[in-house]
């Protein structure tokens, strides 16, 4: 624990390394776990695919858990 599953249009690896790395050190810094716990992944979704795939399940479904929707603080 915690495990993130950052969901994206495609990138470079080099973009997703950094934000993965920036996530990982916000992680250990203010969540309170050790690094051997922390699992991050990043799952590549085509834009004209992005509505069914993510939106429609993943976020609707879950948009009482969301922090950040569509840009908006929830918090």
């Amino acid at each position: 624990m915690p495990y993130i599953a950052i969901k994206g249009y495609p990138k470079d690896a080099e973009t997703k390394k950094k934000v993965v790395e920036k996530i990982n050190r916000v992680l250990l810094e203010n969540w309170g776990c050790p690094q051997e716990a922390i699992s991050i992944s990043v799952e590549e979704v085509e834009p004209e695919k992005w509505n069914e795939t993510v939106v429609e399940k993943e976020i609707g479904p879950k948009a009482d858990k969301m922090y950040i929707l569509n840009g908006e603080k929830k918090f």
